[in-house]
């Protein structure tokens, strides 16, 4: 995209327009209702009162960035279509690509492709958790000091004189309020995976653990919070990682999305009676 082009669109796009798109590219995935919370929150002193009117908001402005191509949406939706259009997905257009990449001077092209089911479930996934913590913020319950989403939370280590190996967390988190700081590591679990594929997670978290690493560079060790689907899946995973002699328990928190503030957020102050 030449100056012209780039100069163009920045004509057209506002503000909040930028940044809905450097939301999508950083998400990858994000739906209309992901959306609506990041940029047209429900507030009781307006300019939106209601979800409908915050999401007739956001369809308007969705609409008109796809007709000027920086954003696109995917033929599949999550949830079928008695959800309506909060539910439609989106990702980054090919204008909208090469707006971003000529404001940041990268030559690399990144191809956006129609996602399969499985993938698009966990991306928008990590994006609610994400979403969850931001709002969170944004209304004063605690400070958002870090929220690193892949492949910026990934680590790549050496243990022992095995190859290079990368850990792959969903996202790194850092909370904090005035007298703590919380810092997490987090895996978004679908149920999807089989036990022993998640034991193997955990196993190279434990490896990297032992590099002292990130223990060196930030005076600490993130905990690894597995946000699961329910408390039975909890407990599975909870069992066979107190069962794994290769493991340390302490290090592995495990939540579902109704309790995930317990282990993000700043823990609440111990009472002593």
């Amino acid at each position: 995209m030449n100056a012209h082009r780039v100069r163009r669109l920045e004509e057209q796009l506002s503000d909040r327009d930028i940044r809905m798109l450097e939301d999508v590219k950083r998400f990858r995935l994000l739906t209309t209702r992901q959306l609506q919370r990041l940029h047209f929150p429900v507030t009781p002193l307006g300019p939106h009162v209601t979800a409908s009117s915050a999401t007739r908001g956001t369809t308007r402005v969705l609409n008109r960035l796809e007709e000027l191509g920086v954003i696109t949406r995917l033929q599949r939706r999550i949830g079928g279509i008695k959800h309506g259009s909060a539910l439609t997905v989106w990702q980054v257009g090919a204008a909208g690509d090469r707006f971003l990449r000529a404001r940041r001077g990268d030559p690399k092209r990144r191809r956006y492709e129609e996602p399969g089911r499985t993938f698009m479930s966990h991306m928008l996934a990590v994006a609610d958790t994400a979403v969850a913590l931001i709002e969170r913020a944004n209304a004063g319950r605690f400070e958002l000091l870090e929220l690193d989403l892949e492949p910026t939370c990934w680590r790549t280590f050496v243990s022992g004189s095995a190859a290079p190996i990368t850990l792959k967390p969903d996202l790194l988190v850092v909370t904090a309020d005035p007298e703590t700081e919380t810092h997490s590591f987090v895996e978004v679990d679908l149920g999807t995976e089989h036990l022993p594929a998640v034991l193997r997670k955990c196993r190279t978290y434990q490896r990297y653990h032992g590099t002292r690493t990130e223990q060196h560079d930030r005076g600490l060790f993130p905990a690894v919070v597995w946000i699961v689907p329910d408390p039975i899946r909890a407990t599975k995973i909870r069992d066979a990682i107190a069962a794994d002699r290769h493991l340390t328990s302490e290090l592995f928190w495990i939540t579902t999305p109704e309790s995930m503030n317990r282990q993000l957020a700043p823990y609440p102050a111990t009472v002593t009676t």
